[in-house]
């Protein structure tokens, strides 16, 4: 069996933090409670470890042309200092990944996919470009650290020891260069957040990560900042419906039917890969939807359960927990579309029981 890797910040919690093994990379999956750390990012401030993100420069005199050609949304909308959320797709119309561009500058571009898909996304980008001189590919991911500091108290941590005002930074914008008090090098602060709540995610010089981490718990100790794993991630980010790939994406789950159109831009002029498939998909109108469902009967509707009406398979779940926030059982499932109006009565099979629920508006939960 190869050995995990780790984060440059492993070493600031090994000895605290539950640890799993998350795509090959050796993450912490909680540090107290996940009900605790879920609840510490909806009302205060928690911190995330998420340096095993990937991270692909492109840059070059054609890489804007490059990235409209080989992503979904209209990266001609971007200017710099701006992100985009965007998908990228194989032929048929099945997902590669779901990422984030920033655009650094004219004719360069960081592009931030998931951990376990960094060298599928690197080899596919490479093949998109076939050799063409004007765009150079660069995975960059080794010289970053990445952390996520999410909650309402989020901005009012970071500026203790950022002098430039944070409030300048609207939602999906970015600011590069930023200096640190304490920390050495330089940052690029951004604001997307993947909890449902506001916050920044910090990008810096790998070899600088762990002091920022032991920094930032420190300072945040008054608004009872906490260290937050993978298992409150999930649930943050289920909450406020955000996909996770493997889950609401596959290969096998268009961008259409997990509910991202507004990343899909069909009618921009440059034709990207997949473009087709999903043209086709719209036109003929979509045979499954992803939706929320909530339990009727108890239980918990997990990833892979089916979903059924009367005797009829109708789909699967994608995602499903007890919601800490809500205290519902609920879950995202991939079902037939005609089954998929809010209030339709359904059942999930759960072991051996097949349980009543309904499907219900999305997200679940809204700051």
């Amino acid at each position: 069996m190869s050995e995990l890797k780790r984060t440059p910040i492993f070493p600031a919690y090994e000895k605290v933090a539950k640890t799993i093994d998350f795509g090959g990379w050796d993450l912490p999956v909680q540090f107290s409670s996940i009900k605790e750390e879920h609840e510490a990012v909806r009302t205060k401030a928690g911190l995330f470890d998420v340096s095993h993100m990937g991270e692909i420069l492109v840059s070059g005199p054609e890489s804007a042309h490059f990235l409209q050609a080989a992503l979904s949304n209209d990266i001609t909308k971007l200017v710099p200092n701006k992100a985009q959320y965007t998908i990228m797709c194989y032929e048929d119309g099945g997902t590669v990944d779901d990422l984030i561009v920033y655009m650094l500058d004219e004719n360069e571009y960081l592009l931030v996919v998931n951990a376990a898909n960094t060298e599928k996304d690197f080899e596919w980008l490479l093949k998109q470009n076939n050799s063409n001189p004007d765009v150079t590919l660069d995975n960059i991911s080794e010289n970053y650290a990445q952390l996520a500091l999410q909650g309402p108290k989020a901005e009012q941590v970071l500026q203790k020891v950022v002098k430039e005002p944070l409030s300048d930074i609207s939602f999906f914008r970015f600011k590069k260069g930023v200096a640190i008090e304490g920390i050495a090098g330089e940052a690029l602060i951004s604001r997307t957040g993947y909890t449902g709540e506001d916050g920044f995610e910090i990008y810096l010089d790998s070899r600088n990560g762990k002091d920022l981490w032991k920094l930032l718990l420190e300072i945040g100790k008054e608004e009872g900042i906490k260290p937050i794993g993978l298992g409150a991630r999930d649930t943050l980010r289920f909450e406020a419906g955000l996909a996770l790939y493997g889950q609401e994406l596959s290969a096998d789950i268009s961008p259409l039917e997990a509910g991202l159109g507004f990343a899909v831009k069909l009618n921009k002029e440059a034709d990207f890969t997949g473009k087709e498939a999903l043209k086709k998909q719209a036109e003929a109108g979509l045979e499954r939807k992803l939706m929320g469902i909530e339990m009727v009967d108890k239980g918990i509707p997990r990833h892979g359960y089916s979903v059924y009406q009367d005797d009829t398979e109708i789909g699967f779940v994608t995602s499903g927990t007890q919601s800490p926030t809500l205290n519902k059982n609920l879950g995202l499932a991939l079902i037939k579309t005609e089954f998929a109006e809010i209030g339709t009565g359904l059942e999930v099979q759960v072991r051996k029981r097949r349980l009543k629920a309904k499907v219900v508006k999305t997200p679940f939960y809204r700051r």
